[in-house]
């Protein structure tokens, strides 16, 4: 694949974008920022990444759409991280895999599930269309043709239609409907569709989320790129009331949430491969990691260790691996973890097992099952389910099951359509599934259709048909937890709609719009990013979505809060507009970024990095990036 260039070895430059040594506090403590870290220096365009221009300056002529987010430009996009060049594809998640002599075993961040004689899917991140392409011209009005009386009429009933929709405007999606333009409709109102959610009370509210006294914010710190030798996952942040939690390299690292500062270090075997992105109550959560580090004999080591981690005291609770009746002696390999209650649950190519959070004592662990099925990856929160996978490697059928924490037992059962090799939980309470059905979506984000299911019953609620072009949410098809950029509440789903012109002369923008998850029909609901701002949810507060905007090439990235009821947007923070600030708060790949707001403190930072990063910054990279408005 094409990876950023070579880190500069040059002389570091003053300024936000500094490339720092560690300190000798440990990897990651930042040191001091100069007096006039940002400088004063002309404003132009940065490199790609996450937040990249989308704007040339006005002196100049619109640029054509780049690459998007993450990827070199004038460079066609290559297949994701972690995919061994020259080897063939394997088989995706939940197919047995049959080991090769003298090659390493698939490991986090290897695309899979590809049928032989097929070329890589497009893995989660990997555009086949530039992020900013935009959507093509309306076909407006019917040219010279003589205004009839027949004409007049046809207007007069359009005035009337528009001052019916009045609120607002929604994007109609629906299957068989691929070749039509986007429909303007009125919400029907109502107590399936209107506010109330179909749940029969009010949406909104009820966010901790305020707005500060004055939401510019400013950097607070930056934790410096480890160096590494090949692609390497550092996937996992959290935040704690006093704490910015991060992975690093074969390490985990809590710093000052203010400072930066380094706080304390949970030293590991190997290098995490799997995090949850669930925290208990008290600050507690689980990890995957690998049983060595590598060495010249064997690149790729085993992901076979489960260990719960106190982000309070930064000790790691527990740590252990476990068989399955499927492999022999040796230890199941996880590819995802997750956290609900106080079940730790981790699963793979060879099944699932499950851990008390506070002891690790095994709560259940993979079974040979006759039919050939197994749990080939779990999500958390508040309720736990599985995607659990049957049949065969060309004839496979999924299964989704709302689960017992505590025992595994199902709850419920809903058998995917065919033509459904991957599926992502959304969300479990309510319980929501996205699957690219038929590899239909065509833009490489594993989303066709979301499925809004009944968890108590298994009775699936709607279908819902999420266009590719036309909306923007985003899950890796092969990680049964991993979709960004929606959020689910207000028994509604909250998707971003694609890039497409703004109202100036330059700059896309787009919207966040919503589904019912009841009827599965689109509601009134919209939240305009604004003239060359783009906008997509990070998630929920109470009854309301917190969500970032991407801004354009002079400008800062912006924290806002939609009302879930009014969709009023209330600006929490918005980062500073200086060149160094921004280039760093752009230099993030998209698909490769966690991203933590909380309490006026924002959090970007790497999910995967190489040693080949660089191509932003004059080849200054970062491990995260901070911003506070206090």
């Amino acid at each position: 694949m094409t990876q950023p260039p070579q880190p500069s070895n040059e002389p570091p430059q003053g300024g936000f974008g500094a490339p720092q040594d560690p300190p000798p506090g440990g990897f990651g403590a930042p040191n001091p920022p100069p007096a006039d870290p940002f400088g004063k220096q002309p404003a132009t365009p940065p490199a790609g990444g996450f937040g990249a221009p989308q704007t040339p300056p006005p002196a100049g002529p619109p640029q054509q759409p780049g690459p998007g987010y993450g990827y070199p430009q004038g460079q066609p996009p290559q297949p994701g991280y972690g995919y061994p060049q020259g080897q063939p594809p394997q088989p995706g998640y939940g197919y047995p895999q049959a080991p090769v002599p003298g090659q390493p075993q698939q490991g986090y961040g290897f695309p899979q599930g590809l049928p032989p004689g097929q070329p890589p899917q497009q893995g989660y991140g990997y555009q086949t269309t530039p992020m900013q392409q935009p959507y093509p011209p309306q076909q407006n009005g019917n040219g010279g043709k003589k205004f009839t009386t027949q004409m007049q009429i046809i207007v007069a009933a359009s005035v009337a239609v528009v001052l019916i929709v009045g609120a607002g405007i929604w994007f109609s999606s629906s299957g068989g409907d691929d070749g039509k333009k986007d429909k303007a409709s009125q919400s029907s109102g109502g107590t399936t569709e209107g506010k109330d959610g179909g749940q029969g009370g009010a949406v909104g509210g009820g966010g901790k989320e305020k707005a500060p006294a004055d939401p510019k914010s400013k950097a607070a710190f930056q934790l410096p790129e480890p160096k590494v030798n090949d692609v390497t996952k550092v996937d996992g942040s959290w935040m704690t009331d006093k704490a910015y939690v991060k992975t690093g390299l074969n390490e985990i690292v809590g710093y000052d949430a203010a400072k930066g500062t380094k706080l304390w270090s949970i030293p590991l075997a190997g290098q995490v491969c799997a995090a949850s992105r669930h925290m208990s109550k008290d600050y507690k959560t689980a990890i995957a990691f690998e049983e060595a580090k590598p060495t010249k004999a064997e690149k790729y080591q085993p992901c076979n260790q489960v260990g719960a981690i106190d982000l309070n005291t930064g000790k790691l609770m527990w740590s252990k691996s476990v068989t399955a009746a499927t492999s022999g002696d040796a230890p199941l390999r996880y590819k995802e973890i997750t956290l609900s209650g106080t079940t730790v649950a981790a699963a793979g190519t060879e099944g699932g097992a499950a851990f008390d959070l506070n002891t690790g004592a095994e709560r259940w662990k993979p079974k040979v099952s006759a039919d050939g099925c197994y749990d080939a990856g779990y999500a958390g929160g508040e309720a736990l389910a599985v995607v659990r996978t049957c049949g065969t490697y060309d004839d496979p059928q999924l299964v989704i099951q709302a689960l017992n924490p505590t025992t595994g037992a199902p709850l419920s059962s809903y058998k995917m359509p065919p033509g459904v090799d991957y599926a992502s939980i959304v969300s479990t309470k309510p319980l929501v599934v996205a699957a690219d059905v038929g590899d239909t979506a065509g833009d490489g984000s594993g989303i066709s259709d979301f499925f809004s299911i009944d968890a108590s019953t298994g009775k699936l609620l709607t279908r819902i048909a999420a266009d590719g072009e036309k909306y923007a949410a985003r899950c890796t098809s092969t990680e049964v937890e991993s979709c960004q950029r929606l959020a689910v509440g207000n028994n509604r789903i909250y998707v971003p709609t694609e890039d497409h012109e703004g109202t100036g002369e330059y700059g896309d923008t787009n919207e966040i719009v919503s589904f019912d998850l009841t009827t599965g029909k689109p509601t009134s609901d919209r939240a305009d990013a604004g003239d060359r701002y783009t906008v997509f949810p990070l998630r929920m507060d109470g009854g309301n979505i917190i969500a970032y905007k991407t801004p354009p090439y002079d400008k800062g990235g912006q924290i806002i809060s939609i009302d879930g009821a009014t969709f009023k947007q209330t600006v929490l923070m918005e980062n500073p507009s200086e060149r160094s600030v921004r280039e760093a708060e752009s230099s993030f790949f998209g698909d490769y970024t966690e991203m933590l707001y909380s309490a006026g403190r924002l959090y970007i930072s790497q999910t995967m990095i190489s040693a080949m990063n660089g191509s932003s910054l004059n080849g200054k990279e970062y491990l995260a990036v901070a911003f506070g408005t206090s």
